[in-house]
Protein backbone atom coordinates (compact mmCIF):
# COMPACT_ATOMS: atom_id res chain seq x y z
CA UNK A 1 0.00 0.00 0.00
CA UNK A 2 1.23 3.50 -0.81
CA UNK A 3 2.35 5.72 2.02
CA UNK A 4 -0.53 8.02 3.04
CA UNK A 5 -0.28 11.64 1.90
CA UNK A 6 -3.58 12.81 3.38
CA UNK A 7 -4.75 12.37 6.95
CA UNK A 8 -8.51 12.43 7.54
CA UNK A 9 -9.63 13.05 11.10
CA UNK A 10 -13.24 12.90 12.24
CA UNK A 11 -14.37 14.21 15.59
CA UNK A 12 -16.94 11.43 15.79
CA UNK A 13 -17.80 8.28 13.90
CA UNK A 14 -21.13 9.93 13.09
CA UNK A 15 -19.16 12.10 10.62
CA UNK A 16 -18.39 9.01 8.52
CA UNK A 17 -21.66 9.19 6.54
CA UNK A 18 -20.47 12.46 4.98
CA UNK A 19 -16.73 11.77 5.01
CA UNK A 20 -17.16 8.63 2.90
CA UNK A 21 -17.38 11.06 -0.03
CA UNK A 22 -13.96 12.42 0.89
CA UNK A 23 -12.51 8.92 0.94
CA UNK A 24 -14.19 7.97 -2.35
CA UNK A 25 -12.85 11.11 -4.03
CA UNK A 26 -9.29 10.51 -2.83
CA UNK A 27 -9.53 6.92 -4.09
CA UNK A 28 -10.75 8.15 -7.51
CA UNK A 29 -7.60 10.27 -7.78
CA UNK A 30 -5.38 7.47 -6.49
CA UNK A 31 -4.24 9.44 -3.45
CA UNK A 32 -3.22 7.35 -0.44
CA UNK A 33 -4.77 8.41 2.86
CA UNK A 34 -5.42 7.33 6.41
CA UNK A 35 -8.52 8.03 8.49
CA UNK A 36 -9.04 8.24 12.24
CA UNK A 37 -11.61 9.28 14.82
CA UNK A 38 -10.26 11.59 17.51
CA UNK A 39 -11.66 14.54 19.36
CA UNK A 40 -10.32 17.96 20.23
CA UNK A 41 -12.25 17.73 23.49
CA UNK A 42 -12.39 14.03 24.41
CA UNK A 43 -8.90 13.00 23.21
CA UNK A 44 -6.96 16.29 23.12
CA UNK A 45 -3.52 14.77 23.71
CA UNK A 46 -4.05 12.16 21.00
CA UNK A 47 -5.15 14.86 18.53
CA UNK A 48 -2.18 17.09 19.39
CA UNK A 49 0.29 14.21 19.07
CA UNK A 50 -1.20 13.13 15.74
CA UNK A 51 -0.88 16.65 14.34
CA UNK A 52 2.64 17.17 15.68
CA UNK A 53 3.88 13.90 14.15
CA UNK A 54 1.97 14.08 10.85
CA UNK A 55 4.70 15.79 8.82
CA UNK A 56 7.49 13.48 9.94
CA UNK A 57 5.27 10.51 9.04
CA UNK A 58 5.02 11.84 5.46
CA UNK A 59 1.54 13.33 5.46
CA UNK A 60 1.16 16.44 3.27
CA UNK A 61 -2.42 17.61 3.99
CA UNK A 62 -4.81 17.09 6.91
CA UNK A 63 -8.59 17.09 6.57
CA UNK A 64 -10.64 17.52 9.74
CA UNK A 65 -14.39 16.99 10.02
CA UNK A 66 -16.31 18.07 13.10
CA UNK A 67 -19.70 19.37 14.08
CA UNK A 68 -21.11 21.64 16.75
CA UNK A 69 -18.19 23.46 18.45
CA UNK A 70 -15.93 22.08 15.68
CA UNK A 71 -12.62 22.85 17.33
CA UNK A 72 -10.85 19.86 15.79
CA UNK A 73 -9.41 21.57 12.69
CA UNK A 74 -8.18 24.52 14.74
CA UNK A 75 -6.55 22.32 17.35
CA UNK A 76 -4.86 20.28 14.63
CA UNK A 77 -3.72 23.46 12.83
CA UNK A 78 -2.26 24.75 16.08
CA UNK A 79 0.08 21.73 16.25
CA UNK A 80 1.34 21.50 12.65
CA UNK A 81 2.58 23.57 9.73
CA UNK A 82 0.84 21.27 7.23
CA UNK A 83 -2.20 22.64 5.39
CA UNK A 84 -5.41 21.85 7.28
CA UNK A 85 -8.80 21.68 5.61
CA UNK A 86 -11.85 21.88 7.86
CA UNK A 87 -15.15 20.24 6.97
CA UNK A 88 -17.97 21.53 9.19
CA UNK A 89 -20.64 18.91 9.81
CA UNK A 90 -24.38 19.53 9.78
CA UNK A 91 -26.40 18.83 12.91
CA UNK A 92 -26.92 20.14 16.38
CA UNK A 93 -29.14 23.01 17.48
CA UNK A 94 -27.89 25.29 14.69
CA UNK A 95 -27.83 22.60 11.96
CA UNK A 96 -24.14 23.16 11.24
CA UNK A 97 -23.92 26.96 11.38
CA UNK A 98 -22.03 26.73 14.68
CA UNK A 99 -19.59 24.23 13.13
CA UNK A 100 -19.10 26.44 10.08
CA UNK A 101 -18.35 29.52 12.17
CA UNK A 102 -16.04 27.63 14.54
CA UNK A 103 -14.09 26.20 11.61
CA UNK A 104 -13.76 29.37 9.57
CA UNK A 105 -13.08 31.87 12.39
CA UNK A 106 -9.45 31.16 13.20
CA UNK A 107 -6.95 33.59 14.69
CA UNK A 108 -4.30 35.10 12.43
CA UNK A 109 -1.39 32.74 11.87
CA UNK A 110 -3.43 29.55 12.35
CA UNK A 111 -5.22 29.08 9.00
CA UNK A 112 -7.84 26.44 8.34
CA UNK A 113 -9.12 26.22 4.78
CA UNK A 114 -12.85 25.77 5.28
CA UNK A 115 -15.15 24.09 2.78
CA UNK A 116 -18.92 23.69 2.61
CA UNK A 117 -21.00 21.88 5.20
CA UNK A 118 -21.42 18.12 5.08
CA UNK A 119 -21.43 16.05 1.90
CA UNK A 120 -20.34 18.74 -0.57
CA UNK A 121 -17.66 19.87 1.86
CA UNK A 122 -16.34 16.34 2.23
CA UNK A 123 -15.96 16.02 -1.54
CA UNK A 124 -14.47 19.51 -1.88
CA UNK A 125 -11.98 18.86 0.92
CA UNK A 126 -10.64 15.88 -1.00
CA UNK A 127 -10.46 17.83 -4.26
CA UNK A 128 -8.70 20.73 -2.52
CA UNK A 129 -6.19 18.30 -0.99
CA UNK A 130 -5.57 16.83 -4.45
CA UNK A 131 -5.08 20.33 -5.87
CA UNK A 132 -2.48 21.03 -3.18
CA UNK A 133 -0.66 17.78 -3.92
CA UNK A 134 -0.90 18.42 -7.67
CA UNK A 135 1.34 21.46 -7.30
CA UNK A 136 4.25 19.02 -7.32
CA UNK A 137 2.67 16.04 -9.11
CA UNK A 138 2.01 16.25 -12.85
CA UNK A 139 -0.02 13.03 -12.80
CA UNK A 140 -2.48 14.47 -10.31
CA UNK A 141 -2.65 17.71 -12.33
CA UNK A 142 -3.64 15.70 -15.40
CA UNK A 143 -6.34 13.89 -13.41
CA UNK A 144 -7.71 17.22 -12.16
CA UNK A 145 -7.86 18.56 -15.73
CA UNK A 146 -9.67 15.39 -16.83
CA UNK A 147 -12.15 15.79 -13.97
CA UNK A 148 -12.89 19.39 -15.01
CA UNK A 149 -13.40 18.29 -18.62
CA UNK A 150 -15.77 15.51 -17.53
CA UNK A 151 -17.82 17.97 -15.44
CA UNK A 152 -17.98 20.36 -18.40
CA UNK A 153 -19.11 17.57 -20.73
CA UNK A 154 -21.81 16.51 -18.28
CA UNK A 155 -23.23 20.04 -18.15
CA UNK A 156 -23.11 20.34 -21.95
CA UNK A 157 -24.96 17.02 -22.21
CA UNK A 158 -27.62 18.21 -19.77
CA UNK A 159 -28.04 21.41 -21.76
CA UNK A 160 -28.37 19.52 -25.04
CA UNK A 161 -31.02 17.29 -23.48
CA UNK A 162 -32.90 20.34 -22.21
CA UNK A 163 -32.82 21.89 -25.68
CA UNK A 164 -34.58 18.84 -27.13
CA UNK A 165 -37.40 19.31 -24.61
CA UNK A 166 -38.05 22.95 -25.48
Amino acid sequence: MDKPLVGIIMGSDSDWSAMQRCVETLKQFGVAFEAHVMSAHRTPERAATYAAQAEERGLKVLICAAGMAAHLAGVIAGHTTLPVIGVPMKGGAMDGLDALLATVQMPGGIPVATVALGNAGATNAAVLAVQMLALSDAGLRAKLHAQKSAMEAKVAEADAKLQTLL
